[in-house]
Order: structure tokens, then C-alpha cells, then sequence
């Protein structure tokens, strides 16, 4: 069994409190899914749980600073009229910190393990019951994406499996820095009526179902 890392970077809407006052007036944005994602941290948790494995996630609102961008596209509008300084120490504290993590937790799975499954955490606002697994980098990744889906509740459930094209700097840092025959990166995009509206199901079952999947087909 390939041993298998959980990232989560849009877990949360958090603002520190040294920033909240940029954010003022703005609290309706930072809780909807410009923010964040809600349900991913949930789910992410989940995983975390049943494989035994450390949970690695963003501490922020994306509006403050974006974990999966580089660069100005960093910013939101709220996070761009921060002084430079201010956005160095955030990219510091955040960024460098998430990434960093992942890379050192990544170095030592190499040492241990023949490869790694990186599973990648996201909710996003499309089509109801709707999840998409995208995979990059091994056929090993491909195979455990393509079979979760086999096993996901198909009559509820609109699923896919797919290679990733539209990659983040965040991924691209990813396929860069680990080598493809030894890596592979999954990433997983649910609908957020699962969570928000319990549409086509209850959040708990689909992410029951989901973790019992990816148990599955990881083994």
C-alpha cells in the first residue's frame, strides 16, 4: 500500500486577528465560497482519520492569501491594498509554511515507502452531486482514481475521473519538486450541495462512502 498524504488548502475562512479589520464590513464574502471551502476540512478530517496520517491544511481565508496561486494572484481585492511587508511576512507565515510542510512530510514518505498518493481536498460550487477525481503524474494515481469512482453510488452520484489540465502553481511546484515515477497527486472536487443542501444525499453518506472507496482502491 503506497503510503498516502491529505492536503486541505481552502479548509478554512479564518481571518487572524491582526487583519481583521481590512476585513471589515466584508464578513458576508469571507464566509461564502469566495473564502472558503465548506465541507472540505470535514472530509479532509475524515481521511486524515481512517488512513492514520497527518492532515496538512490552510490556516486562512483565501481571501487574505491563496495557498494554490503565486505571485499577485495571490491577492484578493481585500489582500492587495495590504502593504508589501505585510504580504511578505503573509506569504511567510501561510504559504511557505503550508508548502514547506508538505515537501519535508512528502521527503520522509520517500524514505520509508516505494510511493505516495497525494490526495488534495476541495468543494466547489458545480453541478449538484457532482465529483470530480483528477490525477497527475502516475498510473498508480490514474487506477485509484478510475476505481473510486467504479465504486461510488452511480444512481445518486455524478462522477468522473479525469487528467488534471488545469493546474495551479501550487501543482505545478508539486511536479517539479517529486519525482513522477514515485508521486502521484489526486484531486478531489465535490459539489457543495452534498454539504450545504444534503442534495442528491446527506453529506455523511456520500463522505462515508467516498473514505470506504479510496480505502478500497489504495490498498
Amino acid at each position: 500500500m503506497p503510503s498516502i498524504l491529505i492536503t486541505c488548502p481552502n479548509a478554512t475562512c479564518a481571518i487572524p486577528e491582526a487583519h481583521r479589520e481590512l476585513f471589515k464590513g466584508s464578513e458576508d464574502l469571507v464566509s461564502s465560497t469566495e473564502g472558503w471551502e465548506p465541507g472540505s476540512l470535514n472530509l479532509a478530517q475524515g481521511l486524515a482519520m481512517k488512513f492514520s496520517t497527518p492532515l496538512i491544511h490552510g490556516e486562512v481565508t483565501r481571501l487574505l492569501i491563496d495557498l494554490e496561486q503565486d505571485g499577485n494572484k495571490r491577492w484578493s481585492k481585500i489582500s492587495s491594498k495590504l502593504p508589501e511587508a505585510t504580504r511578505i511576512k503573509l506569504v511567510n507565515r501561510q504559504q511557505d509554511k503550508f508548502r514547506n510542510t508538505i515537501e519535508a512530510r512528502l521527503n520522509e514518505d520517500f524514505k520509508r515507502h516505494d510511493s505516495v498518493i497525494h490526495l488534495d481536498i476541495h468543494t466547489a460550487p458545480i453541478a449538484d452531486g457532482k465529483i470530480i477525481m483528477e490525477h497527475i503524474a502516475s498510473p498508480l494515481a490514474q487506477k485509484i482514481a478510475d476505481n473510486t469512482v467504479k465504486l461510488l453510488p452511480s444512481n445518486e452520484v455524478d462522477s468522473s475521473s479525469l487528467p488534471l489540465m488545469d493546474k495551479t502553481p501550487f501543482n505545478r511546484w508539486l511536479l517539479e519538486s517529486f519525482p513522477s515515477e514515485k508521486y502521484g497527486f489526486i484531486r478531489i472536487t465535490i459539489s457543495q450541495s452534498f454539504f450545504m443542501r444534503s442534495i442528491p444525499m446527506r453529506w455523511e453518506t456520500i463522505k462515508k462512502s467516498l473514505i470506504q472507496a479510496l480505502v478500497s482502491t489504495s490498498k
